[in-house]
């Protein structure tokens, strides 16, 4: 028996998959406890109908993403804090200070967790930063702190 599975089933498949199965095995367990629908011609038009539509909104995320990572190679986000001695700063830039000002002077709207600095900033000075906006996509742009 053929049938499309509502949620992701162990040792069957995950959910959306078009599986066939005993009869027994899809009477009693899979229909009767909501993990699978069986596939008529409406079910799985239905299915396709869906894999389309997320393909789709995944190609237009990973096109904005791209585009985005086009405009970041231009962008110098300038930033200024309070230093010391030898350029050192009094605490640190962190990615969401990066990401505010992106906002604020680009208008750029990046996740702060996508931005990649680990430690923060802590010196002076100009410094590449890399984005994650998607998987396989990388954003680069510059970031200069300048004492205030």
């Amino acid at each position: 028996m053929k049938v499309i599975l509502t949620k992701d089933v162990k040792a069957q498949g995950k959910k959306g998959d078009l599986i066939d199965v005993s009869d027994g095995y899809a009477n009693n367990f899979l229909l009767k406890k909501g993990l699978a629908i069986l596939a008529t011609k409406q079910a799985i038009n239905e299915l396709e109908g869906k894999k389309g539509a997320e393909e789709y909104k995944r190609n237009q995320e990973e096109l904005k993403a791209s585009n985005i990572a086009e405009r970041l190679k231009e962008v110098k986000v300038s930033l200024k804090a309070k230093a010391g001695k030898e350029g050192k700063l009094f605490g640190s830039i962190t990615s969401k200070d990066v990401a505010d000002a992106l906002k604020a002077q680009f208008n750029i709207t990046v996740d702060k967790r996508k931005i990649d600095l680990p430690d923060g900033i802590k010196t002076c000075g100009i410094r590449e930063v890399n984005v994650t906006l998607y998987p396989k996509i990388v954003g680069t742009f510059k970031v200069e702190i300048t004492e205030e």
